[in-house]
């Protein structure tokens, strides 16, 4: 059995466990980005939150693992429920997926492919889904995607806006649901990320090595002891996991509930205003993030506190460069929220 970190025995780094929580219980948020220095616990995280995410429901023999409660079906699904003729779809409960997405994989591993010698010979349309298909309802996890192929880049983009992947060959055709939660790290040091992806992630998150040598050790420590024995480790660290779900699994149950305040909806606008944030996403993203992180503290109401928590990674990769401030994104932003709160 192979064993994952556990995502509660990270050490450090609170902005980057925040924000992939906060994409955990709203999705709608549109991923998150990690950029960092090597070796920061950035793949790490991804691969622990596998273990925190609940169980979904999903119709049961389904390849894409439509939500029976969704418009979004398959077709495959759409006419199992038509045969029905009203009755409920079979499910099942089923993992969240968290699905890796390598560097050199083909076009065809990451869309699907259509298996034109039997289309041609028999007249029956066969598709073998493809990673897009495995991650739907899910996460989709690209470590060091800053690197990625262009021509996947597009792919990513496209799917990304449209939530469904359409794959067609030689005038056959197949499309299905594909709606997902996209994760990227990378070390910005081996190349940028193209502005049309990063601006499909919801949030952006700056990580760096630890300069505390108690916490450097610390994290040498735990490290260490998961190598030795995995089991134990694991098993240690199994209760704090578990309240983390929990946590998630509550939020979500909150979030349909939250409201946002209009005084708070101001706040956001004057930020991105301030801060010369591009297009409208900033403010999306904000009120969203907020709600979301509202919901996962067991909050109310939101309100300015959880505004300005989340403004820089809401914000961060959304600023125009200005060649007359060399001063970083982050700082440009807590010195926005500063003037705005008086604080």
């Amino acid at each position: 059995m192979r064993h994952v970190y556990p995502f509660s025995a990270i050490v450090g780094q609170d902005e980057m466990k925040l924000a992939i929580l906060i994409a955990a219980v709203e999705p709608a948020i549109g991923g998150v980005l990690v950029l960092g220095d090597r070796g920061t616990g950035k793949s790490t995280a991804v691969r622990g939150l596998a273990n925190l995410l609940p169980s979904m429901t999903a119709v049961l023999g389904c390849t894409y693992h439509c939500d029976p409660a969704s418009g979004a079906l398959c077709a495959d699904c759409v006419r199992r429920k038509a045969d029905l003729a009203g009755k409920r779809l079979k499910t099942v409960q089923l993992p969240v997926p968290v699905i890796d997405l390598p560097l050199g994989a083909s076009e065809d591993r990451v869309v699907g492919a259509l298996d034109l010698e039997r289309a041609l010979s028999q007249g029956i349309k066969v598709f073998e889904p493809g990673l897009l298909a495995r991650a739907h309802r899910g996460f989709l996890y690209i470590d060091e995607v800053n690197l990625l192929d262009d021509h996947l880049v597009d792919l990513l983009i496209d799917v990304a806006a449209s939530g469904e992947n359409v794959v067609e060959r030689e005038g056959l055709s197949v499309r299905h649901p594909a709606r997902f939660v996209l994760v990227g790290s990378g070390n910005p040091e081996e190349g940028e990320l193209r502005p049309q992806l990063l601006d499909r992630f919801g949030l952006s998150v700056e990580v760096r090595t630890p300069n505390e040598i108690a916490q450097r050790v610390e994290v040498v420590k735990r490290r260490d002891a998961f190598e030795r024995d995995p089991d134990a480790f694991t098993a240690t660290w199994a209760k704090a996991d578990a309240k983390v779900q929990r946590q998630i699994q509550k939020g979500r149950e909150r979030l349909a509930g939250m409201t946002v305040p209009d005084a708070v909806l101001t706040r956001a606008a004057q930020l991105c205003q301030a801060v010369g944030s591009d297009g409208l996403r900033g403010e999306l993203t904000l009120m969203r993030a907020a709600r979301a992180l509202a919901a996962l503290q067991g909050d109310a109401v939101v309100d300015d506190g959880h505004l300005k928590r989340v403004a820089p990674s809401a914000l961060r990769h959304r600023l125009r460069r200005n060649p007359l401030d060399d001063t970083g994104s982050s700082e440009r932003i807590e010195r926005a929220v500063a003037d705005l709160w008086g604080s």
